[in-house]
């Protein structure tokens, strides 16, 4: 790219920034859809978005919860992530962003992990998230808004399972926004306490 390009590129609005980072994501995710409602997956990056948009507009922050799958879910590398931030932001941002996307992306999952159960793996995943940036716990909280609202609505059986899990990993990231960590914590004890029991138990 010329330098007169990456001028161009430099000079953009923040909007025009994450236009294209939105679109990026949405090409990283290719033909996903999420699983319960059969839409294009880039919905739910974007509405993660727009939730720690009302606390945060940090270019950096917002964009990290664009893309805030991307490594976990596609095979899209962390240099390719980079590459394609620096065409709209500088260095700094772009290292930024990196990280938050970088502590938000589980360690623990079961194709590297096959010997521990998924209650183990999660218990490993809520110490590593304890300790992440506050940028990246204010995005996980809204992630779990989003999750949650999805999965009660359409699979009771997996939300009581999803939603401790969540509470497990609100209880222990106390860096984020406060606010958006209430809102969460909020939803999160409405489901325990609506949530129907399984049939054999009543």
């Amino acid at each position: 790219m010329c330098v007169a390009q990456k001028f161009c590129f430099m000079n953009r609005s923040k909007n025009e920034v994450l236009k294209y980072i939105k679109e990026f994501s949405d090409r990283c995710h290719g033909e996903q859809v999420r699983k319960y409602t059969g839409e294009r997956y880039i919905v739910h990056p974007v509405r993660v978005m727009e939730s720690v948009r009302e606390f945060n507009d940090d270019v950096a922050v917002l964009a990290a919860a664009l893309l805030h799958d991307v490594l976990e879910d596609t095979p899209v590398k962390a240099h390719e992530i980079e590459s394609a931030l620096l065409l709209v932001m500088d260095t700094n941002d772009a290292k930024r962003t990196l990280r938050f996307v970088t502590d938000l992306t589980d360690i623990f999952i079961k194709k590297d992990f096959p010997g521990l159960k998924r209650s183990l793996r999660k218990e490993k995943e809520v110490k590593r998230l304890s300790s992440v940036s506050p940028e990246a716990q204010t995005i996980k909280y809204a992630d779990i808004i989003d999750n949650v609202t999805d999965i009660v609505k359409q699979d009771t059986d997996f939300a009581r399972v999803y939603v401790r899990e969540a509470k497990a990993m609100l209880t222990a990231m106390k860096h984020g926004h406060p606010e958006l960590l209430k809102r969460a914590v909020t939803l999160i004890d409405t489901c325990l306490l609506t949530l129907p029991e399984p049939a054999h138990t009543v």
